[in-house]
């Protein structure tokens, strides 16, 4: 007969649990969720696994794997999907929402004060130093993600193609996605041996057991009731404001963006720059930077950035009181960005046996993560322009576009910043947090002295 230890090591029930410490440890979790996703993963880990005890490794590394395949920010997915282990439903929206509300009170809060002080001059002076640090940290992002990437030629040759599509030819941010996926697909089929993922992966004996074994009414279900809940809400502002309307717009937009953020904030910020602030005119390059800055030093998913440049668009196109419109903007792109998410675990948790075992899906996945590095490439040079050359403007020499830089608008107080800034995350491994610290306090000193 089991005993008690031997039951906690294989699968939990949804009885033995109990909500109100389950609900603390979560919102002890929402709090502590500083650093980025790889400090934030390694919070659950020691607080719900080593801890707690109420999820084995096996479990925790599971729940990790298929959140890594999802759109979205893979931390809050986790958080989600481990509610959703020990109680369900239920258990998995305390868990998402506690992880996510604290982050986004303080990035609203933040927003504000950037939309009601933004010009006086130490907060400008703050947020100068803010931007030009954090292009080293989107440098550091791709040297990270490039290494565990791009290992294969096959791999290197797709980053190159990603980085060439959104940089010089502007392609759309989802249809590289979706060559890059289609690529992978028909690399698994006549080269697998140049996606380790797909030559890695196991069988489909255990796939289709577990597909088998699900009850597939109540997860249609599920899917139907959170597909209510994403969908009506996006048609009727659709239907009330009317296309054009910021509202209306930053709900198509955010619901869009949910559905192809794969590889992370920093990825989907290439289409957010593309769409928000080219297309829209929501927000400007220089108040992107700054918004990603906001990000990193706030509580929750760096993904709340989108926030962020809901709020500024609210604010500035919402036809009301900037404050008011400003909130209304930052709760639309919260809503539509985040509550996908929930779909993608309810609908998607009870098949994560299934998932990690279908090789095609896997060298898709591995194709778009190496797509990934070139898009986040591409996000470098289009913050490195901004920081440190302002605005600047675009030739199209054929079907190429390429950036006309005026060097008189060099910036090279900006450059400097940004570049101690590299020096000290990547060659010293300083904390982010001093980093950008002592950035922000050097832009202050900048300005103030007008060098």
């Amino acid at each position: 007969m089991a005993t008690e230890t031997d039951t906690r090591q294989t699968e939990p029930a949804l009885d033995r649990f109990d909500q109100a410490e389950a609900t603390r440890a979560f919102a002890r979790i929402g709090f502590l969720s500083f650093g980025g996703p790889a400090a934030q993963i390694a919070v659950m880990h020691r607080i719900l696994v080593e801890e707690k005890g109420w999820l084995t490794e096996k479990q925790f590394l599971h729940a990790l794997n298929f959140c890594m395949l999802l759109p979205g920010p893979e931390a809050m997915q986790l958080a989600t999907y481990a509610g959703w282990l020990m109680h369900g439903v239920r258990g998995g929206l305390v868990a998402g929402l506690l992880f996510i509300a604290p982050g986004l009170a303080m990035m609203l809060a933040l927003s504000a004060v950037f939309v009601v002080a933004g010009d006086v001059p130490v907060i400008a002076g703050l947020l100068y130093g803010l931007k030009a640090a954090v292009l080293a940290v989107v440098v550091q992002a791709l040297i990270k993600v490039s290494g565990r990437a791009l290992g294969s030629a096959a791999m290197i040759a797709i980053a190159t193609a990603a980085f060439v599509g959104i940089a010089l030819l502007r392609l759309p941010f989802p249809l590289i996605i979706g060559l890059a996926a289609i690529a992978g697909t028909l690399l698994h089929v006549t080269a697998p041996h140049a996606l380790p993922a797909s030559k890695d992966a196991d069988g489909f004996d255990a796939s289709i057991a577990t597909v088998r074994g699900q009850d597939h009414g109540a997860v249609a279900r599920t899917a139907t009731l959170w597909l209510a809940i994403w969908l009506l809400p996006l048609a009727a502002l659709l239907a009330l404001l009317g296309p054009g309307n910021v509202f209306a717009d930053a709900a198509l937009f955010f619901s869009q963006t949910a559905i192809v953020t794969f590889g992370g904030a920093y990825a989907v910020l290439a289409y957010v720059g593309q769409q928000a602030v080219d297309l829209y005119g929501w927000l400007t390059p220089d108040a992107m930077l700054i918004g990603l800055g906001l990000a990193e030093t706030t509580l929750g998913p760096l993904v709340l950035v989108l926030v962020f440049v809901g709020f500024v668009g609210g604010a500035s196109l919402g036809g009301m009181e900037p404050l008011i419109g400003g909130l209304l903007g930052g709760l639309v792109a919260a809503f539509f960005t985040f509550v996908p998410c929930f779909l993608w675990i309810f609908a998607g948790a009870p098949y994560v046996e299934a998932l990690r075992h279908v090789r095609w899906l896997a060298a898709a996945l591995a194709a778009i993560t190496a797509a990934v590095v070139g898009v986040i490439a591409n996000l470098a040079l289009w913050f490195g322009l901004n920081v440190i050359f302002g605005t600047f403007d675009q030739v199209r020499v054929g079907p190429v576009y390429l950036p006309d830089i005026r060097w008189a608008g060099f910036d090279w107080m900006a450059a400097l910043i940004g570049l101690a800034a590299a020096v000290a995350l990547i060659r010293f491994k300083a904390g982010l947090f001093a980093v950008l610290g002592a950035a922000a306090v050097a832009g202050v000193v900048a300005t103030t002295l007008a060098l």
